[in-house]
């Protein structure tokens, strides 16, 4: 871990770094002020952009959007929503795969992307970073000047502000950890029951009167208690030098149904041996892209990432493509050398991000590799079920590790045990197509499930869903039959401290979508 304090932040750093925004404290050589906010209006041409997402399904149509450049413009923001009685949510980077932004009911969106300073805080003694930063702009400065990072995600135009509220994780997370779990502190407006909009600042220190609402804010998810206007990191870990970066995969050509089964049991095997806190394979990364077979997509794809500088890299990247293709039977499509890549570069290749679909995704954590049901569905949707788009597919991502590491009541993420998270996805472009798509990946995710109502409800093998791959259909009796609601299956035995949290916090219930935390 690599810790600071002033003197050694402003030595690395030299004047690259202004305070955030918005700061309780001042120093010589800060930023300007802020600009002013901005109220964009239907008719303003910046309007079209900034009432929609990365995802095209959801489209909102508010009063106005209030772009803000600092905390105080936000807590002015917030006043003069309550105070209007008006319905107001929050944007960040604007990747929030369901409607709860830009809901048809929402009347008011604060943008706080403007907001996307990165400094320190003397007062904190914290890296202060804005809400607003995109993961990639945050990567490159935190690593340039201080040669530190976040184990975020790859897709580096998702904002932090949700990112790290949900509990997020990256390539680098099986050896450190979440995003919260290097977190200090958060900034934050909230509305009290008087409805005074007020700031606070909330940190881990045991003695903070507002511990529980940094607590929420490792993992509750965005929009449910305030808005974030900064994060605080008191120290943060050093990324691997250097990667060793390999890509492979299988042709659905000859793929039988038992060398896919054999394929997907190999890759939850060995997390299921692999993933222990202080494993060394920790230092091992992979991603396995289960792509549906269409006209477009005929192939099986894995990327891998070991941390190049560990003793015996290559041979855990050995080890590890050997335990996947044994027992297939099908020789994978590529047998090229692995390619040595700086961090920096190879987290630049992974960043890319567009935004011209529409998208349904759902979410399940595994605890240990698929049963053979869960095999046979997998395989009957993606192999067997006609399905002409080329983007959908199941996305089996490493974990555990030092996740794992961290008690499930420590932060808001209780998913602590983990070993696989599987992402369910598709994209599409035409409207026309919303219901083939949906059918599709509601079909496979409730086959996938049928012995739990259609939903991974925790068990021996799965272990809920993801609140950063929100889902409505979990709320929805039609598609969730289990019995087990949608907060257990984000939230586990976390949510009644959550609701607790959120009663002292956002007593009015300003800040809420469609399954947003309940006040208690």
């Amino acid at each position: 871990m690599a810790e600071w304090g002033r003197r050694s932040f402003l030595a690395g750093a030299g004047a690259l770094l202004p305070i955030a925004a918005g700061s309780t404290a001042s120093a010589a050589g800060a930023a300007p002020g802020a600009l002013p906010a901005a109220t964009v209006r239907p008719g303003d041409p910046r309007y079209v952009d900034l009432v929609r997402g990365v995802n095209e399904r959801w489209v909102g149509t508010p009063r106005y959007v209030r772009v803000a450049n600092s905390a105080e413009q936000v807590r002015q923001a917030v006043q003069e929503a309550v105070n209007a009685g008006q319905r107001i949510t929050v944007r960040s980077g604007g990747h929030c795969f369901e409607d709860f932004v830009f809901g048809t009911d929402v009347q008011v969106v604060l943008d706080v992307s403007a907001m996307d300073s990165v400094g320190y805080d003397p007062v904190y003694k914290a890296i202060s970073v804005g809400a607003g930063a995109t993961l990639i702009t945050l990567y490159q400065t935190l690593y340039t000047a201080l040669g530190v990072t976040i184990p975020g995600g790859p897709c580096g135009t998702v904002g932090v502000g949700g990112h790290i509220t949900g509990g997020g994780y990256g390539l680098l997370s099986r050896s450190l950890g979440l995003t919260v779990d290097h977190l200090h502190g958060v900034e934050m407006v909230v509305v009290d029951a008087a409805g005074r909009a007020r700031t606070v600042v909330a940190t881990r220190e045991p003695g903070d009167p507002n511990r529980d609402l940094w607590w929420a804010c490792t993992g509750g998810g965005g929009g449910n208690f305030g808005v974030v206007t900064r994060f605080l990191f008191a120290a943060l870990p050093r990324p691997p030098a250097e990667l060793l970066v390999h890509s492979t995969g299988w042709s659905w050509d000859g793929l039988t149904e038992a060398a896919f089964h054999r394929l997907v049991t190999n890759f939850g095997a060995w997390h299921e041996q692999h993933s222990a806190p202080g494993s060394p394979y920790n230092a091992l990364f992979g991603l396995l892209d289960l792509h549906a077979k269409t006209p477009f997509q005929n192939e099986i794809a894995l990327a891998t990432q070991v941390d190049a500088t560990v003793p015996g890299a290559r041979r855990m990247l050995d080890e590890f493509l050997a335990a996947m293709r044994d027992g297939v039977g099908v020789p994978t499509t590529t047998d090229d050398e692995p390619v040595r890549k700086p961090w920096m570069r190879a987290t630049y290749a992974m960043s890319g991000g567009t935004w011209d679909f529409r998208i349904k995704s759902k979410a399940a954590h595994l605890r240990a590799r698929h049963t053979p049901d869960q095999l046979a569905a997998t395989y009957e949707w993606l192999a067997t079920r006609e399905f002409p788009h080329a983007a959908a597919l199941v996305q089996m991502v490493s974990y555990g590790g030092a996740i794992n590491a961290v008690a499930p009541d420590a932060t808001a993420v209780a998913q602590r045990d983990s070993v696989i998270k599987v992402l369910y996805q598709t994209y599409w472009s035409d409207p026309a197509d919303d219901a083939a798509n949906l059918a599709w990946i509601r079909g496979l995710y409730h086959r996938t499930y049928a012995a739990t109502g259609g939903v991974p409800v925790p068990n021996a093998v799965t272990d809920g869903g993801y609140v950063n791959y929100p889902d409505a259909d979990l709320s929805d009796p039609a598609f969730n039959t289990s019995g087990v609601p949608w907060s257990t299956l984000y939230y586990k035995g976390n949510y009644p401290r959550l609701r607790r949290i959120k009663t002292v916090y956002d007593p009015r219930n300003v800040f809420r979508h469609r399954q947003s935390i309940e006040p208690a």
